[in-house]
C-alpha cells in the first residue's frame, strides 16, 4: 500500500502524517508513506484545500485533520 500526505507543512498535514503512521501501527498493514509538497502532484488531486490524504493513488480525504481511527477505514 502506498499512502501520500499532500500538504506544505502546516500543522495540519503535520498532524495527518502523524496519524497516518499511528493508523499503519496499529492495523499492522505494510505501508510506504510519502509526504507529498510538490504542486503538481497536489494539482493532479485539484486540492484547494490541505492537507489531502491519497492511498493507492485515489483521492480519500481533502482539508481534513483525519484521526488515526478514521484513517484506518480507510484500509
Amino acid at each position: 500500500m502506498t499512502i501520500e500526505i499532500l500538504g506544505d507543512g502546516c500543522p495540519k498535514c503535520r498532524g495527518l502524517e502523524k496519524n497516518t503512521r499511528q493508523a499503519v501501527a496499529d492495523a499492522g498493514v505494510e505501508a510506504e508513506i510519502l509526504v507529498v509538497n510538490d504542486p503538481s502532484r497536489i494539482a493532479h488531486f485539484q486540492l484547494l484545500t490541505l492537507p489531502g490524504l491519497v492511498i493507492d493513488g485515489e483521492l480519500k480525504s481533502r482539508g481534513r485533520l483525519l484521526s488515526a481511527e478514521e484513517i484506518r477505514r480507510y484500509f
